[in-house]
């Protein structure tokens, strides 16, 4: 049977990226609630439990995180945590209330040796950073709520702010420059429009508690993106974009080359997800075409 819509929906993280987007989904249906870390810190237990009094959410959709990736391989104990100590107060509180935790992780948690085709839900984990160990932290937490969907997206683009990689790919783009891409890190983006769409979805029609891979479908590398997009804003990849390989930069963090996941599960569940192509074309129809440069 399908779950009701909620009618109370907390949002914590709300400066976060993809925050702004699950806001605009499920306000038109619900009393939104969304809190920044100045009216919501996670990592205090006492902070959670008065916020889940005051509000009494009914879904809880976490978007407090810490996403320096490289950043927590120096602040270790802060990223463990936001991503994942927090988690389990969070699901602690979900549980005592009764309501549905929506948590968000990433693909970070695997770092597969070879290619072996987008991976599923079941594939083994192997975290190589600090970002990646916190990360899959709070996915084992977040399961101890009842009701809980963890959700593994990647490279998000879209939405406010606009901060990631794909983001700053267009800003280059549209302003005259060039962009390095990796020719061999594989990823499935993930646009935040389609990421809260795919979450409401599951919510409102029942789809059944657990871990989801909730990406775009189809995966390429990031020089397959940046041409993609650059195609999108009228630009010339040719001349805009330039294919790097991922050992050309140097990161705290280790980076996994093969990246792709597969939303089959998502779909068999009736949450279809677009493909990436069509959402970076959507996404640039937004932000607009170049300025100065065809």
């Amino acid at each position: 049977m399908p779950s009701p819509t909620p009618s109370r929906v907390l949002i914590t993280g709300a400066g976060a990226q993809l925050a702004s987007a699950l806001r605009e989904r499920f306000a038109p249906g619900a009393a939104v609630t969304a809190l920044a870390r100045a009216d919501l810190d996670v990592t205090r237990a006492a902070d959670v439990a008065r916020v889940f009094r005051e509000f009494q959410p009914q879904t809880v959709l976490n978007c407090a995180a810490f996403n320096d990736v490289d950043g927590a391989e120096h602040q270790a104990e802060a990223a463990l945590a936001v991503n994942g100590l927090a988690v389990a107060v969070l699901a602690q509180a979900a549980a005592a209330a009764g309501a549905t935790l929506v948590h968000y992780s990433t693909d970070f948690v695997f770092d597969p040796i070879d290619d072996p085709g987008p991976l599923p839900e079941s594939a083994p984990v192997r975290p190589r950073s600090v970002y990646a160990q916190s990360k899959l932290l709070g996915e084992i937490y977040a399961r101890q709520a009842p009701r809980h969907y963890v959700l593994r997206v990647e490279s998000l683009f879209g939405g406010t702010p606009a901060k990631s990689s794909l983001d700053r790919m267009a800003a280059t783009l549209r302003s005259g420059g060039v962009v390095r891409a990796f020719a061999d890190r594989t990823v499935s983006p993930s646009y935040v429009h389609d990421v809260a769409e795919a979450t409401f979805c599951m919510i409102a029609t029942g789809v059944p508690h657990g871990l989801y891979h909730c990406v775009n479908s189809g995966h390429g590398t990031w020089a397959d993106v940046a041409t993609v997009l650059a195609g999108a804003l009228g630009v010339d990849a040719a001349t805009a974009v330039e294919a790097v390989p991922l050992a050309s930069v140097s990161f705290a963090a280790p980076r996994p080359k093969f990246a792709a996941l597969s939303n089959a599960a998502l779909a068999a569940h009736g949450v279809p997800m677009p493909h990436w192509r069509d959402a970076v074309g959507r996404y640039a129809a937004v932000v607009g075409p170049a300025r100065g440069r065809a």
